[in-house]
C-alpha cells in the first residue's frame, strides 16, 4: 500500500526538519512512493534534505505562501492516489512506515482519510506551562494535518487547502469539514507521532489571537455550527470581549469626565483580567518567571483578540466557498500560446506569444499540470504533414515545455471526428489519460471552438481573443481575459 503512498512535509527550515527526516530515514519497514519536501521559505540557499535511507525525496519551492499553500503544492505534485502529510516538527515513532502502510490498506472507498494519533511530551518534574498545556491540546485535536493521510482525489475534489487561511490554524479543520460535506469519511488509524513542545517566547500567547480572524472565517463557511462539527471548543473569546468593552468604556467615561462611572468600568476591566490571569496560572509551574509573564499577556490578549476577531469580520464580510486551483489547464496552441501561422509546418515559426513562458510556468510553480489541445486539419488538407505537426510540437514543447499531455486532431472540419474542437474528444482525452477529473479542468484558447470544447467536455473554458476572434465568439464566452498572462492570473487567483 505505501507504495500507492507520497509524505508531504511542508517545512520553513526549522532545525526539527533534520529530526524529522533522520528519524524517516532509519525507521525499518517498507518506504512510501516518494516523499516531498515543501521549502515555504520566502529566500535562502536550498535545503539538505538528502539522507540514505529515505524513498525518492523531490524539494520544491514555494516562496513563502504559507501552510495552506505549501500542503497544496504537495500534494499537487504527488502522482500517487495516497498523500500523506507530516509536519516538519514531529517525530514519527520507529514503526510509522509500517503502521502507515496497514491503517491505509484496505479502507473503504468511502474514507478519505486517515489521521495518526499524536502524544505531547510534558515535563516529569513540573507542572507545564500555558503554551505548554496548549501544545498538548494536539493530542486530542481532530484532524490536524500534523498527521494525516488523504486520498489525492479528495484533496482534488474540494480543491485542497483554503489558502485563505494564512497560519497553521483552523486550515485543516477546514479541509476536514469539505471533505465529509462530499460525503467522504475521515478514521483515526493506529501510527504515532511525537510532537515536542518547541521552545519559543513569552509573548506566543499573544501572537496567536491572530487566529480569531481565522474563526470568523470557519463561520463564514461553514456557518455557526462549525465549532461543533469540527470539535472546536469556543474559548474565552465572550468573556473577552467583555473585558475588552469595560476598558473601553472606561476610557471613554473618563474622558467624558465621568470619574465615577469611569472607574466602575475601571474595576470591572481589572477584576476580569485578574480572573483570566489566575485561571492561566493556577494549573502551571507557578514560578517568577511564567507568573510574570501571565500577567502582561492576560492584560493584553483581551482587547488583541477582539481587535483580530473585529478584523476577521470586516475582511471576510463577503467570502465565498472556496475553490482552489484546477488540477489541469490546457492550452490552444496557435494562437494562444504562439502566434499563429496559418498550416504551420516549420519548426522555427513557433514562436511563443508574450507572457507564454512565465504564464506555464506559473501554473507548474503551483502544481497544476498544463497541456495542449491543437485542432491540425492542414493534415487532412493535405496542406502540413503529421510528421510536420509533430516536429512543431516537439519545438513548442523545447520553448515552453514539458507538458504533460498533447493531443492533435488532424482532421477536416467534414470529417465528422469527435475530437476536433468544439467537439470534446482531445479534452477528455488530456483528462482520462491523465486521471484528472474535466471539472477541475480549464481550457485557455482563443476562439469559440475552444471554449465550446471545454463546455461540452465539463470543463471551464476560458477567452483570450485576438484580431481573429469574433465578437460573438467573446459575448458567448463564459470568461474572457485581455491576455494570456491576465488568464493564468485569474486561474491563479480561483477565478475559473
Amino acid at each position: 500500500m505505501l507504495a500507492e503512498c507520497t509524505v508531504v512535509v511542508p517545512t520553513i527550515g526549522r532545525p526539527s526538519l533534520d529530526v524529522l527526516l533522520d528519524a524517516l530515514a532509519a525507521a525499518p519497514g517498507p518506504r512510501p512512493a516518494a516523499l516531498v519536501v515543501v521549502d515555504d521559505r520566502p529566500e535562502g540557499p536550498p535545503l539538505a534534505v538528502e539522507r540514505p535511507g529515505l524513498p525518492p525525496v523531490r524539494l520544491v519551492r514555494t516562496g513563502g505562501g504559507g501552510p495552506a499553500r505549501a500542503r497544496n503544492l504537495g500534494w499537487r505534485v504527488a502522482r500517487t492516489p495516497w498523500v500523506a502529510f507530516l509536519d516538519d516538527d514531529v517525530v514519527p515513532d520507529p514503526d510509522w512506515y509500517q503502521r502507515l502502510d496497514e491503517d491505509l490498506t484496505g479502507l473503504p472507498a468511502d474514507v478519505a482519510g486517515s489521521q495518526g494519533r499524536v502524544r505531547v511530551p510534558l515535563p516529569a518534574d513540573r507542572r507545564p506551562t500555558d503554551w505548554e498545556r496548549g501544545t498538548a491540546g494536539l493530542a486530542t485535536s481532530s484532524w490536524i494535518t500534523a498527521d494525516l493521510a488523504y486520498r489525492r482525489a479528495a484533496l482534488a475534489a474540494v480543491g485542497g487547502f483554503d489558502e485563505r487561511f494564512p497560519r497553521a490554524f483552523r486550515e485543516d479543520s477546514d479541509l476536514a469539514l469539505r471533505v465529509m460535506d462530499t460525503g467522504g469519511r475521515l478514521v483515526r488509524g493506529q501510527r504515532w507521532i511525537t510532537h515536542p513542545v518547541r521552545p519559543t517566547d513569552r509573548w506566543v500567547s499573544v501572537r496567536v489571537q491572530a487566529g480569531n480572524a481565522d474563526d470568523v472565517l470557519m463561520r463564514r463557511l461553514h456557518g455557526p455550527d462549525w465549532r461543533e462539527r469540527a470539535d472546536a471548543a469556543l474559548g474565552r473569546r465572550p468573556q473577552h470581549l467583555a473585558v475588552t468593552a469595560a476598558a473601553v468604556t472606561a476610557l471613554g467615561l473618563a474622558a467624558a469626565r465621568r470619574p465615577r462611572a469611569a472607574l466602575a468600568a475601571a474595576l470591572a476591566w481589572a477584576a476580569g483580567t485578574a480572573e483570566f490571569a489566575a485561571a492561566r496560572i493556577a494549573p502551571g509551574p507557578r514560578d517568577r518567571a511564567e507568573v510574570a509573564t501571565m500577567a502582561l499577556t492576560s492584560a493584553a490578549i483581551p482587547p488583541l483578540a477582539t481587535w483580530h476577531w473585529l478584523r476577521g469580520v470586516v475582511r471576510h464580510r463577503r467570502v465565498t466557498p472556496w475553490r482552489g486551483l484546477p488540477d489541469l489547464v490546457l492550452f490552444d496552441r496557435d494562437g494562444t500560446l504562439v502566434r499563429d501561422y496559418p498550416y504551420n509546418g516549420d519548426p522555427e515559426l513557433v514562436r511563443p506569444v508574450p507572457g507564454a513562458r512565465e504564464a506555464v510556468d506559473a501554473l507548474r510553480a503551483r502544481g497544476v499540470r498544463v497541456g495542449v489541445v491543437s485542432n491540425q486539419s492542414g493534415v487532412a488538407r493535405g496542406i502540413i504533414t503529421r510528421e510536420q505537426v509533430d516536429a512543431c510540437m516537439a519545438r513548442l514543447d523545447e520553448l515552453l515545455g514539458p507538458f504533460e499531455t498533447v493531443q492533435v486532431c488532424p482532421h477536416g472540419p467534414d470529417d465528422g471526428c469527435s475530437c476536433r474542437k468544439p467537439a470534446p474528444g482531445m479534452v477528455e482525452a488530456a483528462c482520462a489519460g491523465l486521471g484528472v477529473d474535466p471539472a477541475r479542468t480549464v481550457v485557455i484558447g482563443d476562439i469559440g471552438a475552444d471554449v465550446e470544447a471545454a463546455a461540452a467536455a465539463g470543463a471551464s473554458g476560458v477567452l483570450v481573443p485576438t484580431p481573429v476572434t469574433r465578437k460573438q465568439e467573446v459575448a458567448a464566452a463564459p470568461r474572457v481575459a485581455a491576455t494570456l498572462t491576465a488568464a493564468v492570473d485569474d486561474v491563479l487567483a480561483g477565478r475559473w
